[in-house]
């Protein structure tokens, strides 16, 4: 591992060797398969493949220490970002004038030593016996066993019927994040809070004081990790999404909503919890599995649980990175192209073959490296477009989307005025020929992309992207994951989620899932720049020409309950 910089010593050295890098760069352009005659006139040609990999060696470097959320990483790629949008001449637009949306967050450790949990008087080892969440607690309650936790209308699921679970703490079966075992998004209709609601919001709804999560057998063999990520390195939450009223009817499925004290249970803590009982805990751990969960039951009155969580907490802060480049026409200009990526990732984590660096090239450098090149040509072109167009590179996104849905909670230039949002996360990866590697199944080819949600809220959106990709670079538009049951959901995983959510019309450009997915082999050596420069080139001819047209891609269509989170 190369000694990292600080970084102030980063900033200082990039303000005096980028610019020699610009000028080593190969000046021989990639060829277009279609030749379209206003490309100089955009500066589509100053976007190569040198560029980028210029661009990402420095965001995706060991240096960067896998840009977590907060880190020093992604502090010194925002100001990286900031500091080129600068001398290209964009217009600061984060908060006071500068080009940083900052974003409150606070972090709650664990008092470890203040911190008990006690069966029925016997006090409980922590880390062993169970993990608990960095939410404060003082409770001792008798207990009931809620199944799944879950309401879902449409699938005649009540986790709480024929049982009095007011007061209680409620032992379920439901992953603490995502959603239980038989299951999917297609059962999920209607509105959130009425037609179907998640273990936790239930119980709340319920009177429950407590929540115990029996884990699965994935969780258990990550039990370590899970361990030190919540007892050792604290829960960090952003301050605004701190209302536990708002972010239920922001009905954003990425969030995991903490509303009441929870804790994982152990499997020592699960078999105490039901000795005794109509069901034991091996067959709770069973159900799982089968998906044929228990009905709901009380258990023995006189068994309690005390859990006492005492916490700490600091504040902190990281920042989405905003910038305009201001439209041509004196009546357009006051709308906007929004295009954008996270340009955070996952930071260190548990080494695979010596590697702890999870330095994220492709998820999600080569999308903050697309539209950094974007910017550039942009600000070189000769003309520039009618719309203006806007930049935000997200933080937070592998938290749940942070960035983008504190952006839209809180944005800097309104919403309404956004005509069309343009997100690319994970362009730079392609399947070689002859790879039978099983992880690499979906993942897309050289000359193709995956198009997410063009066609989705409106049409005349998806026929302009087609359109622009016939004329121009003729890649091959794979739509698989518009398939609104697909078990990856792809369209939710992704900082366009929260644009599309509210009227916006999105494209979502992605190369697939891949055997570096969220692994520490997601390296710069990697990357096939020459498609990176394809889709880059792609999407920012897309971005002319909706920046360009008269008027707004029509919105003529309702995105799909199934895709809104109710």
């Amino acid at each position: 591992m190369r000694k990292f910089l600080t970084t102030l010593a980063l900033i200082t050295a990039l303000t005096v060797t980028f610019p020699a890098s610009y000028a080593q760069r190969n000046k021989n352009k990639s060829s277009r398969i279609v030749p379209v005659t206003v490309t100089s006139q955009r500066g589509t040609d100053t976007i190569t493949a040198a560029e980028l990999k210029d661009y990402l060696s420095f965001i995706a470097s060991d240096e960067m220490e896998g840009r977590d959320t907060p880190s020093r990483g992604l502090d010194t790629t925002a100001k990286f970002l900031a500091m080129n949008l600068s001398r290209w001449g964009f217009t600061p637009a984060g908060d006071d004038g500068s080009f940083f949306q900052k974003i409150a967050l606070r972090r709650d450790y664990l008092e470890k030593a203040e911190t008990t949990v006690q069966l029925n008087g016997q006090t409980l080892v922590m880390g062993d016996d169970y993990i608990p969440y960095s939410r404060p607690a003082n409770i001792s309650a008798p207990l009931v066993f809620a199944g799944s936790g879950w309401f879902v209308k449409s699938k005649n699921i009540d986790a709480y019927k024929g049982i009095d679970a007011k007061g209680k703490i409620a032992i379920i079966v439901s992953p603490p994040d995502g959603l239980p075992r038989g299951i999917t998004r297609a059962d999920l209709t209607g509105k959130r809070g009425e037609d179907y609601m998640t273990a936790s919001e239930y119980a709340q709804k319920q009177g429950v004081v407590g929540l115990v999560f029996i884990p699965d057998f994935q969780y258990l063999a990550n039990w370590d990790r899970n361990r030190s990520r919540l007892t050792e390195r604290g829960v960090i939450r952003v301050e605004k999404f701190q209302n536990t009223a708002a972010s239920i009817a922001s009905g954003n499925p990425a969030v995991n909503l903490v509303l009441l004290p929870q804790i994982v249970a152990a499997p020592r803590l699960a078999n105490g919890l039901f000795q005794g009982e109509k069901q034991s805990a091996n067959a709770i751990f069973d159900s799982i599995y089968s998906g044929k969960v228990p009905d709901s039951f009380a258990l023995n009155p006189e068994k309690q649980l005390s859990l006492t969580i005492k916490t700490k907490s600091e504040s902190l802060a990281t920042q989405n990175v905003v910038a305009v480049f201001a439209g041509s026409d004196p009546v357009l200009k006051d709308e906007y192209v929004a295009v954008g990526a996270h340009y955070d990732h996952i930071g260190v984590g548990l080494p695979v073959n010596g590697d702890a660096i999870y330095n994220g090239a492709d998820d999600d450098g080569s999308g903050t490296t697309a539209l950094l090149a974007m910017a550039e040509a942009l600000a070189k072109a000769p003309q520039r477009p009618k719309r203006s167009v806007l930049f935000v590179w997200h933080a937070g996104e592998e938290k749940g989307l942070w960035g983008s849905r504190y952006f839209t909670e809180n944005p800097t230039i309104p919403l309404a005025k956004i005509v069309t949002q343009l997100n690319i996360d994970m362009i730079g990866r392609s399947k070689k020929e002859g790879d039978t590697n099983v992880r690499n199944a979906n993942l897309s080819g050289p000359n193709e992309v995956y198009v997410i949600g063009s066609k989705m809220m409106s049409t005349e959106l998806g026929e302009l992207a087609e359109t622009v990709n016939k004329d121009y670079l003729n890649l091959a538009f794979n739509y698989r994951y518009d398939d609104q049951t697909d078990p990856n959901r792809f369209f939710f995983r992704s900082d366009h989620y929260n644009y599309a959510k509210r009227g916006i019309p999105i494209v979502f450009f992605f190369d697939g899932d891949h055997e570096d997915y969220h692994r520490p082999g997601d390296e710069v050596q990697k990357i096939d720049f020459q498609k990176m420069e394809k889709i880059t080139r792609t999407v920012y001819m897309l971005l002319w020409d909706v920046a360009n047209r008269a008027v707004r891609p029509k919105v003529d269509k309702q995105l799909p309950v199934l895709l809104t989170g109710g």
